[in-house]
């Protein structure tokens, strides 16, 4: 079985990039909201059960999606 922690960490380096991503485009992120920010809320994970790991070696991230763009509605269910 795949550990869905891994995950987790992806989740939050990837809010942490589009949090600084949105900021350094001029869109207004505010403190208030980031603190109900969770990488743990998402669909894809699920937190029940015992989980051992070794953090993979971190090269880089994905291009962000350009917020203007719209949604993919290929990604809806999430």
């Amino acid at each position: 079985m795949k550990s869905k922690t891994p995950d987790t960490l992806w989740n939050t380096r990837y809010l942490n990039a589009i949090v600084e991503d949105l900021r350094a485009r001029g869109f207004p992120v505010e403190d208030v909201d980031l603190a109900r920010l969770s990488p743990l809320g998402h669909a894809h994970l699920n937190c029940l059960g015992r989980y051992a790991f070794a953090a993979p070696t971190l090269i880089g991230l994905r291009p962000l999606r350009d917020p203007t763009a719209g949604d993919d509605p290929a990604e809806e269910d999430f």
